[in-house]
């Protein structure tokens, strides 16, 4: 091989190296840690679960529920469930998901 040649090659080896050396330095950037959940989740993993009834103290049926402000609020029968929703704040201090 003659020595243009041969610089041709050493070219190419040289650019083969550096590319390899770039391509090393970028894949070896760290991955950002994962986001931690947002607060209300946390919190709402640490809720005491209802299982009264907030109008007639008794165990509650996970088939009959409403919502009020977001959160589920269970009851015993559907005609508890009438009671609450025509007074909501008086039975909310009886229930665990509505305490911070």
């Amino acid at each position: 091989m003659n020595t243009k040649n041969a610089k041709i090659v050493m070219v190419f080896l040289a650019a083969g190296l550096l590319l390899v050396a770039l391509a090393a330095l970028n894949g070896c950037k760290k991955e950002p840690a994962p986001a931690a959940p947002p607060v209300s989740s946390a919190v709402a993993l640490t809720l005491p679960e209802q299982t009264i009834c907030p109008i007639m103290g008794k165990p509650i049926d996970k088939n009959v529920y409403t919502e009020y402000k977001g959160k589920k609020v269970y009851f015993c029968c559907p005609g508890c469930e009438e009671k609450f929703k025509a007074e909501p704040e008086k039975y909310i201090a009886k229930l665990p998901q509505f305490k911070s």
